[in-house]
């Protein structure tokens, strides 16, 4: 008897469904094809002890189950549960009608209880959109397949519950997850608050530039100056996630299998900050399997790389397409997925080996020879894409110990997404642009036209203070996002004065 089962398997960011075809025939073998990889040809062992320690057999004819399509590698347990199925219906153990109407995955234990799976919610969306009436799945990742509306979402514990639904025996309620309350309730609970920060007046203001037009920035100041402490709160000013684009950090989160049990929408921007020994394959994403990397579970939120020149060089310099791209391409011989990697670049560094380059109370140690092959860690065509390059200086006692109330990162997300509903009505006609730090050299003439005395200021600054040639469009990006925040229709000179001074980096100008 030949009986049908559909499941589930993810690549990328997106899933495939996969036929299950469970034969039995005359004869005593078990023959599992279809690209199976070791996990997958494991399950048998699995099926069987779950099949007999809850009052089922494994039947004694030849069973042949096939996963098609048959040219896609399938990998992971996860199609236990509906082979397991398949073997139950095919064997006529079961009647069980309603069983291709349902996406079913899960891996069994010997006892036959579900453990999680991940890659849930894409597995969901894919359920609805090629028009399945549920999905069954483990109880840990029901609230996260919940998320998607008009499907059934069943989150079950073992394998005798999922027979018995099948069967007609137990009705199981479904899970339902009212997406958009829950998305507004965990939409506004910051853990860090700019209030808390002392001082550091201009660093903000570096900060609130850096998010109102999506610029990448890197801190750079002695140990001890904050530099860490801002970027954390970073998160904090950049606008709200959208639903849409909680949707789509969600999926990337669900495919690595971060969210956790009993997790559902990420509601708030993602703030990933990896150690410096980090590889550049966890960095990019990749492996035999791909798996996302931090560059694409940071989508939609901030990069964080904490102390930049530690970094291996060959781990900085893979970045450098998906920052331009946006997201991250990894090929294989069988097959190409695609991550989304649209992400805020936040780094820090400190100005040479020993710390206190430039410092205005304590000597550098570090010869002039040194302190520059300690910033040649950092590629030129790296530090290009890197608009704000702010100077962090420590904050005094009397600073420190002030009592007046700082400014409320709320405020300053304020005022940060006035600046980006600008931008939008700007760019509404241009697919895939949504900030100025987006914008093509195209878009950049058009956008960023500057008067005669901010051109004669822009062509001093860059004469007199070395900068190089490909500082002018970053000016230029950063001077636009300045007037946004103003609220003015031109880039003035005062805004090209405030844009060159985050120009700090650059190489000549840096050493002078």
């Amino acid at each position: 008897m030949l009986i049908k089962t559909y499941c589930s398997a993810v690549f990328g960011v997106d899933a495939t469904t996969i036929t299950i075809e469970t034969n039995i025939d005359r004869g005593v073998n078990f023959h599992l094809v279809g690209l199976p990889d070791n996990a997958v040809k494991e399950s048998q062992h699995r099926i069987t002890a779950a099949l007999k320690n809850n009052g089922y057999k494994w039947p004694g004819f030849k069973i042949t189950v096939n996963m098609a399509p048959a040219d896609i590698r399938k990998e992971g347990s996860a199609y236990d549960l509906p082979i397991a199925l398949g073997i139950l219906a095919a064997s006529e153990q079961l009647e069980m009608p309603a069983l291709n109407q349902y996406i079913i995955i899960g891996e069994l234990s010997l006892d036959g209880g579900l453990q999680p799976i991940k890659g849930a919610l894409p597995i969901a969306i894919q359920a609805r959109k090629e028009g399945y009436k549920g999905i069954i799945l483990p109880k840990e990742n029901a609230r996260e397949a919940g998320i998607v509306d008009q499907l059934e979402v069943y989150g079950v514990e073992n394998l005798k519950e999922v027979t018995d639904f099948l069967s007609g025996e137990k009705k199981l309620a479904p899970i339902v997850v009212n997406t958009r309350a829950e998305f507004k309730e965990h939409l506004e609970n910051p853990i860090f608050d700019f209030s808390e920060v002392k001082g550091q007046e201009n660093i903000k203001r570096a900060l609130e530039i850096a998010a109102a037009g999506g610029h990448n920035v890197i801190l750079i100041g002695p140990p001890g100056a904050g530099k860490t402490m801002l970027a954390k709160r970073m998160p904090t000013i950049l606008p709200p996630l959208t639903l849409n684009e909680a949707l789509e950090t969600t999926k990337i989160h669900s495919v690595a299998g971060h969210l956790g049990q009993h997790a559902s929408l990420i509601a708030q921007r993602p703030f990933r900050s990896p150690h410096h020994s980090i590889s550049d394959v966890a960095l990019v994403g990749g492996g035999g399997f791909p798996q996302p990397g931090e560059i694409s579970l940071a989508h939609h939120g901030i990069l964080f790389l904490d102390e930049l020149p530690e970094f291996k060089r060959t781990v900085l310099e893979v970045m450098r397409q998906p920052m331009e791209d946006r997201k991250v391409t990894i090929s294989r011989a069988r097959f190409t997925v695609d991550y989304p990697a649209s992400f805020m670049l936040v780094a820090s560094m400190n100005p040479c080996p020993c710390g206190y380059f430039n410092h205005p109370s304590k000597d550098c140690v570090c010869s002039p020879g040194l302190v520059q092959k300690y910033l040649n860690k950092i590629s030129g065509p790296l530090l290009d894409r890197i608009d704000l390059h702010v100077e962090v200086t420590p904050v005094s006692f009397d600073e420190m110990s002030a009592r007046r109330e700082e400014e409320k990162s709320q405020s300053i997300r304020e005022r940060v997404v006035k600046a980006r509903e600008i931008q939008n009505n700007r760019f509404k006609n241009i697919e895939g642009l949504y900030s100025n730090a987006q914008m093509q050299p195209r878009q950049l003439r058009e956008v960023c036209q500057i008067d005669k005395a901010g051109q004669e200021l822009l062509k001093t600054a860059i004469d007199k203070l070395n900068l190089s040639g490909r500082a002018y469009d970053r000016i230029l990006k950063v001077g636009r996002t300045i007037a946004d925040l103003e609220g003015a229709d031109s880039i003035e000179a005062s805004h090209i004065a405030e844009a060159v001074q985050y120009r700090s980096l650059d190489r000549e100008g840096w050493m002078s």
